[in-house]
């Protein structure tokens, strides 16, 4: 038996403990769900698109760090050609038809829309316009609403060149003037509008740890030429959440009236368990979830950072002008949450020797996924991602109560198996575990709706295996299958097929129950 599949029949089991009812007996239904309720699939440019050099397309900053630092790549890899989306886009829309989707989350490469970052640099790449906009017009010609993101960690390399990217308040005007060309390009047909995609992520992996582009930290603290891991995140997230709300307040002014589009960010949270009931660990896990998703959606809802990170960064968290703070506060029409895990909160004294060196320690919370030698939930295949479904509920609970209500569309939720190179395809295709965790996600979002949660959609991360940023190819997070040895070519996965029996779509599988728990182990796992 393969060692993965072993592991996800076990745990499936512990996992179905946790869940209130039996949802083998009880299977969630789409009729559950309201009828506008979204059900979508998620992708970004880099990550599917490949065709870099193609098309007019500038430089990113994953191209440049993926081939500069190979090193930080699991499997020495990058983005070059990927899942060739750029060539199978009709491919890509045609499988997300067939399975019965609603709604296609991607997110447009700056640099294949403005080569060198700006308009008034080096002009607009009519072929990237045109890019978007077949795929854009094929999606609408299929009834699929585009989700469109504009920005998924892939900075211009001309700008990060140029004044560093994010580092800059300089940035803010560039984002504005790209945002403007894709409001004028295809927002007649785009009606849901994310601004950034997990700046939490960027400012964290790419400023403190340094394992995402553009690999900054602190000399010393990772493997880092240059950096600032006290300072460098707060900076950049601070004009993540300026050029945000920049771009917000263009398209409320200059489109909204005509387009009637919405318009939101999409923010990133692991749900946080006290690790004890001591009310020292109870704090730890709020002051952290303060630190994670209140950094970037606080500053939305009521114009500032959260008061605790006021008190535990000091001076060294920048601070909004007046206007600045009237411009952020209410720039947003939905909230986007992308939830995959939860983990365990503990405090730590705050009485350290030195003070803070980095933003990861700054809220003085230790972090882990055990209580007791126990896993707070099956491991998937990445090393961050256990399995917690009722976090997702507890998430979502929070945010309605702390944030005023409002609108929320799941914008990622999913799990990823080890890229298996010893077993034959129907191995691979037969994604068991991948059924199981969205089926036992999809209660909890029934239970945040029955609690008054405005939450409207539910977006699947993701439709394709990709590129899994530093993991590269050694993961895959695909309903469908890609072979990356093989021109890219699509498989559905076992998941494809229950996706569109739940939906009601086209995908042909005549001997799939999907009330018959027993179908969900099979033999070809063997």
């Amino acid at each position: 038996m393969q060692m993965n599949s072993f592991w996800w029949i076990i745990s499936s089991l512990i996992c179905s403990l946790f869940l209130a009812g039996t949802i083998a007996e009880n299977p969630p239904e789409r009729s559950d769900f309201p009828s506008d309720f979204v059900f979508g699939v998620s992708t970004s440019s880099y990550q599917v698109e490949g065709a870099v050099k193609e098309g007019g397309r500038g430089p990113s900053i994953w191209d440049s760090f993926t081939h500069d630092h190979p090193e930080k790549i699991d499997d020495r890899s990058n983005g070059d050609f990927s899942a060739d989306s750029y060539h199978q886009y009709k491919e890509d829309v045609r499988m997300v038809t067939e399975v019965g989707l609603n709604a296609y989350r991607f997110s447009l490469s700056w640099s294949r829309i403005l080569p060198i970052g700006g308009h008034l640099k080096g002009g607009v790449n009519k072929e990237g316009i045109k890019y978007y906009n077949d795929l854009i017009n094929d999606l609408v010609l299929h009834g699929i609403e585009p989700f469109v993101t504009l920005f998924h960690w892939d900075v211009p390399q001309a700008l990060e060149e140029e004044y560093g990217g994010f580092l800059s308040s300089k940035i803010v005007d560039d984002f504005r003037d790209y945002s403007d060309i894709c409001f004028k390009e295809f927002g007649d047909r785009v009606k849901y509008w994310i601004t950034i995609n997990e700046p939490l992520t960027v400012a964290a992996d790419g400023y403190d740890l340094g394992i995402k582009a553009p690999g900054r930290c602190s000399v010393g603290l990772g493997d880092c030429r240059e950096g600032n891991s006290a300072i460098e995140p707060y900076q950049v997230a601070h004009n993540f959440i300026l050029a945000h709300a920049n771009a917000v307040q263009l398209y409320r002014n200059n489109y909204k009236e005509v387009q009637n589009g919405e318009i939101g960010m999409s923010a990133s949270c692991r749900w946080l368990l006290p690790l004890t009931n001591s009310t020292e660990d109870q704090e730890a896990a709020i002051r952290e979830l303060d630190f994670t998703l209140g950094w970037f959606v606080e500053p939305l809802v009521r114009g500032d950072y959260p008061i605790t990170m006021r008190e535990y960064v000091g001076e060294r968290l920048p601070k909004f002008t007046q206007e600045q703070s009237d411009i952020v506060r209410g720039s947003y029409d939905f909230i986007g949450l992308n939830y995959y895990t939860a983990r365990y909160a503990s405090n730590i004294p705050h009485l350290l020797p030195t003070p803070p060196i980095r933003y990861s320690l700054d809220a003085y919370v230790s972090k882990s996924y055990e209580r007791n030698g126990l896993p707070i939930g099956p491991k998937a295949a990445s090393s961050w991602l256990y399995v917690y479904p009722q976090g997702l509920k507890e998430l979502l609970v929070y945010v309605n109560k702390r944030y005023d209500n409002p609108i929320i569309y799941i914008t990622e939720n999913g799990v990823d198996e080890y890229n298996n190179h010893t077993i034959s395809l129907k191995q691979c295709l037969n994604d068991t575990w991948r059924v199981d965790y969205h089926r036992w996600h999809m209660p909890s979002i029934l239970e945040a709706l029955r609690e008054g949660v405005r939450v409207k959609g539910y977006i699947i991360w993701s439709l394709l295996d990709n590129f899994e940023w530093e993991n590269g190819y050694t993961v895959r997070f695909g309903v469908y299958y890609v072979d990356f040895l093989d021109n890219a070519k699509r498989y559905p996965k076992y998941s494809a097929y229950w996706l569109s029996s739940f939906l009601g779509g086209k995908i042909p599988n005549p001997k799939y129950n999907r009330h018959d728990l027993k179908n969900f182990i099979t033999h070809d796992t063997m």
